[in-house]
């Protein structure tokens, strides 16, 4: 199978835990998913409230979400307020 290029998705384990984030930000796949897929805004208005995203990265985001789908869910179910509180020593 041919590999996908995703030019504004990169991760980094310095960042978010290595989660998939957009390129040069700090911006992870997982809000992009929840933003536009869970709540409803769309690509636009996500770029309208985040000024530094342009619509080619949110539209790579997307892209690289629904060819990577079950590692995205994952992120998300293990970026939960819940979840992280879960592993917070108290």
């Amino acid at each position: 199978m041919q590999k996908i290029a995703y030019p504004h998705v990169t991760s980094d384990p310095k960042i978010c835990g290595g989660s998939p984030i957009i390129a040069g930000t700090r911006f992870p796949i997982r809000s992009v998913v929840q933003y536009v897929l869970h709540y409803g805004l769309t690509p636009e208005e996500l770029v309208g409230r985040f000024s530094h995203l342009s619509l080619a990265q949110v539209y790579d985001a997307l892209a690289y979400y629904y060819d990577n789908r079950e590692e995205i869910e994952k992120d998300i179910a293990e970026n939960t307020e819940e979840a992280v509180h879960q592993h917070i020593p108290l």
